[in-house]
């Protein structure tokens, strides 16, 4: 277990368990209102199945070696959210470091309760707090595309990495490799998500939910059949929200408070995505071309 580099703002009781805090009013590099709402969406979807973090882990680390990770791994989750990542990765590291700004912690923290070589400590990017070079591995996955500032987010974490360390990250993509139509319907939904994200917690909620049962599933469906019919040539995968073939219901409910529940938003390019881990010093970039885009592994050599 790695120390602290400095001494915690406060310390939170959960469960006998004492969370170390480091979160305070200087850091900068944070939209508060995004985080009090993945603090709420983490406290709703607190706990998740074995099959549903093992079938999306493998999606979001299906480029992550057993040179990139192993069993010598100390390993940085950066916004853990409810600690899934953490719980999949577990069994073939080290050590995971689990951190997080929101109260999403707490979920964390009994997520994650009956690994011992997991610790969750509540901090954000601009007060990780751990010496340079920490770690061998670190994993922002869906998380900076909802800092403020990206790339600075991505390089503070970086900071962290030992040299010859990897970094994996997932940043919700720009749409860049699909067609107008489907570019369309997603302009139209971002129109709703900055209505439906500046709701009171408890009427978001409901929205969300209507929004995953009538607007999810019918895609859904749609995608299922298709793949059903016509398993070849890949059509079933152009229809919107076809990743969710395959996914729980509880997890399409989940991604759907996600989208649309959620102030701050930013999205990227493949190219784009490349650009901020190499101008971190990242370099041997590596994107996933399977869903969900824009997944990418990089190597830090400076």
């Amino acid at each position: 277990m790695l120390e602290y580099s400095r001494k915690p703002v406060k310390e939170i009781d959960f469960n006998d368990v004492r969370i170390a805090s480091f979160v305070s009013e200087s850091d900068q590099n944070i939209d508060i209102d995004t985080v009090d709402s993945f603090g709420e969406e983490w406290t709703k979807f607190s706990s998740f199945s074995e099959v549903e973090i093992k079938n999306a882990g493998d999606q979001y680390f299906d480029i992550v070696t057993e040179e990139i990770c192993n069993s010598s791994s100390v390993v940085l989750d950066m916004g853990c959210g409810t600690g899934r990542w953490s719980k999949y990765l577990a069994n073939r590291v080290k050590f995971i470091e689990a951190i997080d700004p929101s109260k999403a912690v707490l979920s964390a923290s009994h997520l994650t309760k009956d690994l011992n070589n997991v610790r969750v400590t509540q901090a954000g990017v601009d007060s990780i707090p751990f010496a340079d070079e920490s770690f061998d591995f670190a994993m922002g996955v869906g998380v900076y595309h909802h800092i403020p500032d990206t790339q600075k987010a991505v390089r503070d974490t970086v900071k962290k990495i030992k040299k010859g360390g990897y970094l994996l990250i997932y940043l919700y993509y720009s749409l860049d490799n699909r067609g107008a139509g489907y570019k369309f319907i997603f302009k139209m939904s971002t129109i709703i998500r900055k209505i439906v994200s500046s709701m009171p917690n408890r009427l978001k909620k409901i929205t969300c939910d209507f929004i995953a049962f009538f607007v999810y599933m019918p895609f859904v469906m749609l995608a299922r059949l298709f793949k059903m019919f016509f398993p070849k040539g890949g059509i079933w995968e152009k229809i919107p929200l076809s990743y969710y073939h395959d996914k729980s219901w509880n997890i399409i409910k989940n991604d759907a408070l996600d989208r649309f529940g959620t102030p701050l938003e930013q999205r990227f390019s493949k190219k784009a995505l490349v650009q901020i881990l190499e101008s971190c010093g990242m370099e041997d970039v590596v994107v996933s071309d399977g869903l969900p885009y824009w997944h990418a592994v990089g190597r830090k050599m400076k």
